[in-house]
Parts: structure tokens; C-alpha cells; sequence
């Protein structure tokens, strides 16, 4: 009877992409979107590399596309960059070309 497989948990909502093969979550700069009230839209930015200022590319992206924005420290995800409307494709091309940063370390969510 110890044969059995199916009585070991597995969540089906889990990324799969998010654990490596030691088990340890890798480092994703994930950029999502909340909707707020009516159109409005936020843009969150979590998981930037500690190597770059958060205040300084906060002025940059506010300062690119013409949006204001805010800097939220949070006691699980650390520093969380939110930006007004959907800026979920200018920040990707951005932190690609001018942060060189890999297109496979970015992940996009949202609808």
C-alpha cells in the first residue's frame, strides 16, 4: 500500500516558472496591473535588483511617460514602484534596452 502516488499536495496555481530546481523562488521583476475605479488603471513594479535607485527610476518612468507615481515599502515584497495607467509594455521595453536587463527575468501580468 505505500505505493500510492496522488497523496502528495500539488497546487495547480503554482508558477512553475518561479522555482528553480533547488526550490529557491529566482529573481523576477514582475510588473502588474490593478484596476481601479472606472478606466483607471495602477501599475505595480516588484523585484527591481537591489543595484538599482528605486527613487531614481521612479523620476525616470514618471518623467518618460508623463504619469506620476510612488514609491510603497512593503514588509513582504520590499519596494514596490506604483505608476497611474496601464505602462506595463514602456516599462518592460525600458528596463530591457536602458537597464540591461533580460526579457526572460521580466514577467507581465494582468488582462
Amino acid at each position: 500500500m505505500s505505493d500510492i502516488q496522488n497523496l502528495h499536495s500539488y497546487d495547480p496555481f503554482a508558477d512553475l516558472g518561479d522555482t528553480g530546481e533547488t526550490g529557491e523562488q529566482q529573481n523576477y521583476i514582475h510588473i502588474r496591473i490593478q484596476q481601479r475605479n472606472g478606466r483607471k488603471t495602477l501599475t505595480t513594479i516588484q523585484g527591481l535588483p537591489k543595484a538599482f535607485d528605486k527613487k531614481r527610476m521612479l523620476k525616470i518612468f514618471k518623467k518618460d511617460f508623463a504619469c506620476n507615481g510612488t514609491l510603497v515599502e512593503d514588509e513582504e515584497l520590499g519596494s514596490v514602484i506604483q505608476l497611474q495607467g496601464d505602462q506595463r509594455n514602456k516599462i518592460s521595453h525600458l528596463l530591457i534596452t536602458e537597464g540591461n536587463i533580460e526579457k526572460k527575468q521580466i514577467k507581465i501580468h494582468g488582462f
